[in-house]
């Protein structure tokens, strides 16, 4: 009989970490997603638009503000996407370009974003998303409208 070693649960790279979060969203399985995040995580929205959040404390405030996401933009893949490493093993900084459509317009959605993530001990603690307000319709609300509104 050969002794075996015992196994240790590997904890993932952020960049592990993140390429399986995106997974997440394109299966949209925005609980999942969400359980990626620490329970204190900090998301920030540098270049949100006014009536967007600019920051969101804590995995509750994270799960609420993506909880309908999937109904409102259907995200169908990510053609561009790139992960640096940073000074810190902890970091990354991602440019990546999302497709999809709109789903109560049907019309197609694009968005580039770069953003800013750390992990620690496998959870997202810290996420700064710098993505455009100006690729998205004048106001979400159009987005968000039903297509079968009476003539």
């Amino acid at each position: 009989m050969t002794p075996t070693t015992p196994t240790t649960p590997t904890t993932p790279t952020p960049a592990e970490l993140y390429r399986h979060g995106l997974q997440l969203l394109l299966d949209k399985n925005m609980d999942a997603w969400v359980a990626l995040c620490d329970d204190h995580a900090v998301f920030e929205f540098p270049f949100a638009p006014d009536g967007y959040p600019k920051r969101l404390e804590g995995r509750a405030a994270i799960a609420a503000y993506l909880q309908d996401y999937p109904d409102h933009i259907d995200l169908q893949a990510f053609p561009h996407l790139e992960i640096h490493g940073t000074d810190s093993p902890d970091t990354i900084v991602v440019e990546m370009r999302a497709t999809g459509r709109f789903v109560a317009t049907g019309a197609p959605y694009e968005m580039s974003y770069t953003a800013v993530v750390t992990v620690v001990g496998g959870r997202i603690t810290h996420y700064r998303d710098y993505w455009n307000p100006l690729a998205i319709p004048a106001s979400m609300s159009e987005a968000k409208s039903p297509l079968t509104q009476a003539p």
